[in-house]
């Protein structure tokens, strides 16, 4: 199982925090992939996702959270579902010394984004 966070706008206009697991084996067609890195011990203030996509982390350990005060924790390996592009938005924070090092998949429109719940 692949540990992963959604992070959707519900109908109150605020984003909320979902946890699940990616399903595996299974395709998702892709519009394009970019990498990041984030200087250690940096946070972003109140912001919406620019595009629904997924964050995958490689390195360093965030806590996100949203207006309703729902809290997440990623970790290396861990699938940050991306999906609240309007509303109230999150905030983040690195939480160890390490830069975030990451990858966005920002997959098309109208495809399955394999969340599940557990």
């Amino acid at each position: 199982m692949i540990k992963a966070y959604r992070i959707y706008t519900g109908e109150d206009g605020h984003s909320h925090i979902q946890e699940g697991c990616i399903k595996q084996h299974v395709s998702v067609k892709v519009k394009h992939t970019h990498f990041e890195e984030t200087y250690a011990a940096d946070t972003l203030d109140w912001h919406t996702a620019p595009i629904a996509q997924y964050v995958i982390t490689v390195g360093g350990v965030l806590k996100f959270t949203t207006r309703t005060n729902e809290t997440c924790i990623i970790n290396p390996g861990d699938i940050l579902l991306a999906e609240d592009c309007t509303g109230t938005g999150h905030v983040w924070e690195l939480l160890t010394d390490e830069p975030w090092k990451r990858m966005y998949v920002v997959y098309e429109e109208g495809q399955d984004d394999l969340f599940e719940m557990v």
